[in-house]
């Protein structure tokens, strides 16, 4: 068990190092169009963004590729220790996400204020970029990879599914944490921070209170979660 899962987590870890390297490129290539035709600031937002939404996606599957493993041999004794190891592994996750979104968001409004929602939007037109290739690049590896491990695994050597035996299942299970896990992340990052920083941008409209508003909603929310995790 330790040994299959070794390999998941150092598959995981190759895609997304080359995946990060791959985007890195696009990332800077857009920093510059945005310095250039806009404003320095949005094109620091914008590297902000991708590289808050990239942590958020890295941690949430750390956990998971680590918690996946732990929680399949606590099932072994007891379901209930299993669901409490699952569900503290997909709590990194969802708490990382609002974390990175709030921290960044909170950061580029005490540097600018006010006056400087159009640098937050930098923010998340970033963190929307980074979540479109990461979605995208992680779903056509985990399809091409379950359809892979079942065309080798069922169709020619007649074994079954998801059988340790087939190597391609490796494979198939790297794609289902890089797909299902850090795709996913970086796609609920990406909205996350869509909605906050909307929600201010309308408050602007109303008075400064107003645009503080969806932050604070934010923290509350984190600390109503931290304290329903904590009592799982």
């Amino acid at each position: 068990m330790i040994e299959i899962a070794d390999a998941i987590r150092e598959g995981s870890n190759a895609y997304l190092k080359r995946q990060n390297k791959t985007l890195a490129i696009f990332v800077l290539i857009m920093a510059i169009l945005l310095w250039i035709l806009l404003d320095f600031r949005i094109a620091l937002a914008y590297i902000l963004g991708t590289i808050c939404t990239a942590l958020a996606s890295f941690l949430g599957m750390a956990a998971a590729v680590r918690a996946n493993v732990i929680t399949a041999n606590a099932a072994r004794g007891s379901l209930n220790d299993a669901f409490k190891i699952a569900f503290y592994g997909g709590a990194v996750m969802g708490l990382s996400i609002v974390g990175m979104a709030l921290l960044g968001i909170s950061v580029l409004y005490l540097i600018f204020g006010p006056e400087g929602l159009d640098v937050v939007l930098g923010f998340s037109f970033g963190a929307s970029a980074l979540a479109l290739f990461a979605k995208a690049g992680g779903g056509i590896y985990t399809k091409t990879a379950d359809i892979g491990a079942d065309l080798v695994g069922k169709v020619e050597l007649g074994i079954p599914e998801d059988d340790p035996r087939n190597p391609a299942v490796i494979a198939d299970n790297v794609g289902d944490n890089v797909g299902d896990v850090a795709g996913t992340g970086a796609d609920l990052i990406d909205s996350y921070i869509a909605c906050v920083v909307a929600a201010m941008i309308l408050g602007r409209t109303l008075g400064i209170n107003f645009v503080v508003l969806p932050l604070l909603i934010g923290a509350i929310g984190i600390f109503a979660s931290l304290i329903g995790t904590f009592f799982c």
